[in-house]
């Protein structure tokens, strides 16, 4: 049965993105290989989940889409089966909440934002 492997995430800079995704948000490395003019880089959540693949921004036209690449919308949801412990530590890693947790019917969710721009959900389902 097909599946989705892994997304695309535009970045500034592979080490930047390696920087936060690995080193703030405790990701696991799984590829890091010189493929020239460019490299093959991708992170995933501890755990499992698809793998987000860090794409250097070449051109003018990608780096306008860095941070805005749903439109303004939410563009992917990290599920955690602790929402408390997860937002704590992302809290004390400096990473920027734009409102406090709130409880849906389908879970408790918080939007947070990248450094790069992009909006995500923090999420434990019910």
């Amino acid at each position: 049965m097909p599946r989705i492997g892994a997304l695309a995430l535009v970045v500034p800079d592979y080490d930047a993105g390696i920087a936060f995704y690995v080193g703030v948000m405790g990701f696991d490395l799984l590829a890091d290989v010189d493929q020239g003019r460019k490299r093959w880089v991708t992170v995933a959540p501890r755990g499992g989940g698809a793998a987000l693949v860090l794409a250097r921004a070449d051109t003018a036209r990608q780096a306008a889409a860095i941070g805005n690449q749903c439109g303004g919308r939410v563009l992917l949801f990290l599920e955690t089966d602790d929402f408390a412990r997860d937002h704590a530590h992302m809290l004390a890693a400096g990473v920027l909440f734009e409102e406090e947790p709130r409880v849906e019917p389908y879970g408790t969710v918080a939007v947070w934002r990248d450094p790069f721009g992009n909006r995500w959900d923090l999420l434990q389902r019910r």
